[in-house]
């Protein structure tokens, strides 16, 4: 009963290399890729919109309120009174008309551009892309043309 599984085990080992020899000496379908043909052209810029980062900063200034030439000269001479016992408000500060200063926290917002959309068309067909700077009216393409395989 040994003999006979170590025989059966023998012959399917040796069917499975035969099969495995006959299957490696089938040659494979060769794969050809064909060369890219590439060139440049230009392409008629249709529009360009600026993407912005906004930047928003705050600091400690100097604001002061400005007196105004309608008032009495009794609320005039009040304020001014007033900013000279504070200690608020310069000397340079009242000639300049100003009273009541004081130090704020204000808010400053930047707007900077950091990449833009363009629109353009090629042939006849509109096409949109995000450029870091402003091609100007026109713009450059890479024009790649590779035939497609029958399928």
């Amino acid at each position: 009963m040994i003999v006979r599984r170590v025989l059966l085990s023998s012959l399917f080992v040796s069917a499975l290399l035969a099969g495995a020899t006959t299957h490696a000496q089938d040659p494979s379908p060769e794969v050809v890729i064909p060369p890219e043909n590439v060139r440049f052209d230009y392409a008629q810029v249709l529009g360009v919109k600026p993407i912005y980062q906004v930047l928003r900063t705050s600091s400690m200034e100097r604001v002061c309120d400005v007196s105004r030439s309608g008032e009495s000269k009794l609320s005039r001479v009040g304020s001014s009174v007033k900013g000279r016992l504070t200690g608020n408000t310069t000397p340079e500060e009242r000639k300049a008309g100003l009273s009541n200063c004081r130090m704020e926290p204000v808010a400053r917002e930047f707007r900077r551009p950091i990449a833009y959309d363009v629109d353009y068309v090629y042939k006849g067909s509109k096409f949109r892309t995000r450029m870091a700077r402003d091609p100007g009216n026109r713009l450059r393409v890479r024009v790649s043309i590779t035939p497609h395989p029958h399928d």
